[in-house]
């Protein structure tokens, strides 16, 4: 597993990835993600908020498999039980899933923890209880997530990444032309879910966010 304060782990957060099969224009998943993978992306988030126990399981079992032949970390979203029963290397949760000590209790420093964190407060409390790293957003507007709030601008990520001491991922609404305001503000990487998985050539897709924000 990553050490969470090592420099390998903030660059593993350079171009992270989060799924959606819905997205990802009937291809199958692993396919995707060997593209996206090909392409440049450094961490993979797998989240299927509908999926059953059983298939997110199984999918996560498999993407499990490929994520560790690329050494390419796994993060699961939300179900701390999946992360556990197929050795995961972290963890991400939003607002209202478990709370992070309670994560911590019942899984130790098996996992990096990662919390979304959609202003200033909410930021600067998950790394008082010992968040790994955010997921701040949404940065730009983003159809996506449902539940991703309104749009805080570089202006807001920029004032986030200024008052903790955690990397910082900036998601919503990221694409080719705006990924570079995202570590112009400060933030360690940017996580995309259609800006990858919903495009015709993935492989692509990635290499142009990738080279955007090499370009800072």
């Amino acid at each position: 597993m990553l050490d969470a304060k090592t420099a390998s782990f903030r660059k593993a957060l350079r171009l992270y990835l989060c799924t959606d099969r819905v997205l990802a224009l009937g291809r199958p998943l692993p396919e995707a993600l060997e593209a996206a993978i090909a392409g440049g992306v450094t961490m993979v988030q797998l989240r299927e908020k509908d999926a059953s126990s059983r298939e997110f399981y199984e999918i996560a079992l498999t993407v499990r498999e490929l994520t560790r032949r690329h050494n390419i970390p796994l993060v699961i979203n939300d179900r701390l039980d999946i992360a556990l029963a197929v050795d995961a290397d972290g963890l991400h949760i939003g607002q209202s899933d478990l709370p992070l000590e309670t994560v911590r209790r019942i899984a130790g420093q098996r996992l990096f923890v990662g919390v979304s964190a959609g202003n200033l407060q909410e930021a600067l409390q998950a790394e008082a209880v010992g968040a790994d790293y955010l997921g701040v957003g949404a940065v730009f507007p983003t159809g996506s997530k449902a539940d991703a709030g309104q749009a805080i601008g570089p202006e807001g990520l920029r004032a986030i990444c200024g008052a903790v001491h955690i990397p910082v991922v900036g998601i919503g609404g990221i694409n080719s032309s705006n990924a570079a305001a995202v570590v112009q503000s400060g933030g360690a990487g940017i996580a995309v879910i259609s800006a990858i998985l919903s495009q015709q050539d993935i492989r692509a897709a990635a290499e142009n966010l990738m080279r955007s924000m090499e370009s800072v």
